[in-house]
């Protein structure tokens, strides 16, 4: 068996519908060979990043970068896992804003360190979600998922 982690954040519940159409992608009927975990980023820690094959990570843009709760999370978990972990397939989905640019560099720069490796495009939502972003999130979560089941990531 095969894990996904998906850690987000989320105050207008933009990132979390998000979070809730990954996670619905991620737990179709179709792929049995993964199992997934949801948390708010405040609930993830080291030993959910370490239990995780792969993870998806969700944030609202704030300012041009990611929430600060995605930042705490990244922080909190990176010494912890240190040397425990490497090339951890990953993904993106943003609630922005803006052009949700800045969310996105930020955090890829941040991946480089752990490592995390990205394995698809990020999901960007800019302004009010729409059901086309609603529909590439579950597809974001099939593909994280069924990749993992399938042993392409």
């Amino acid at each position: 068996m095969k894990h996904l982690l998906i850690v987000y954040h989320s105050q207008t519940g933009h990132t979390e519908a998000m979070a809730a159409a990954v996670h619905q992608g991620a737990t179709s009927d179709d792929i049995d060979g993964t199992e997934t975990r949801l948390l708010r980023a405040f609930e993830a820690h080291a030993d959910d990043l370490l239990w995780a094959d792969a993870i998806l990570i969700g944030t609202p843009e704030n300012f041009g970068y990611m929430s600060g709760a995605i930042k705490d999370f990244l922080d909190r978990t990176y010494y912890p896992v240190e040397g425990q972990i490497d090339n951890i397939p990953y993904g993106l989905f943003v609630s922005a804003g803006n052009d949700g640019s800045g969310a996105v560099s930020s955090i890829r720069r941040i991946a480089n360190g752990y490592p995390f490796r990205e394995v698809h495009e990020p999901i960007i939502a800019k302004g009010e979600l729409t059901d086309d972003d609603l529909a590439r999130c579950k597809e974001l979560g099939a593909t994280l998922a069924a990749g993992l089941e399938l042993g392409i990531f």
